[in-house]
């Protein structure tokens, strides 16, 4: 048996994150050796609620995103500021030295399938499928990051 009705595993985790929300700045977008590359942006997510007066307000979360080689490619030539996206991905927090040899942590998600969302050509008219194409495309055919690589950026 597997998962939850193995008696043997002593204990199981999961690491899953789904987000939907609107990117907060156009994608930075860096490109390796070995045609590996990263794009990174902050996704913001609200939540609207009434206060204990009654009064409405809005909550705004910022996530730090990280998608790699097929999926930074597709977010490169079609997301940008104000894209809203669907991203399903994992937890990570690394730890990195900064220029002045602080070491500092940053949380980020690691996503590995994306979605574009919105109204169909309301940012640019035909690319819109092209996009969720190679969304589709890329997201099968790609891992989400290198185990191996630890990169501070």
């Amino acid at each position: 048996m597997y998962g939850f009705f193995n008696k043997n595993i002593k204990t199981m985790s999961v690491n899953k994150v789904i987000l939907v929300g609107n990117v907060g700045k156009d994608p930075e977008v860096k490109h390796l050796e070995n045609d590996l590359s990263f794009a990174k942006f902050p996704l913001a997510t609200s939540e609207r609620f009434k206060t204990k007066s009654g009064e409405k307000a809005e909550r705004t979360e910022w996530h730090n995103v990280v998608v790699w080689r097929g999926l930074a490619k597709v977010v490169e030539d079609y997301v940008k500021k104000g894209t809203q996206l669907y991203i399903e991905g994992r937890i990570q927090t690394r730890k990195y030295q900064d220029k002045d040899g602080n070491d500092r942590y940053i949380t980020e998600i690691v996503g590995d399938n994306l979605q574009m969302l919105g109204r169909k050509g309301a940012d640019d008219n035909s690319s819109s499928d092209q996009a969720q194409q190679s969304v589709q495309d890329s997201g099968a055919a790609y891992e989400s990051s290198p185990a191996d690589e630890d990169l501070p950026f």
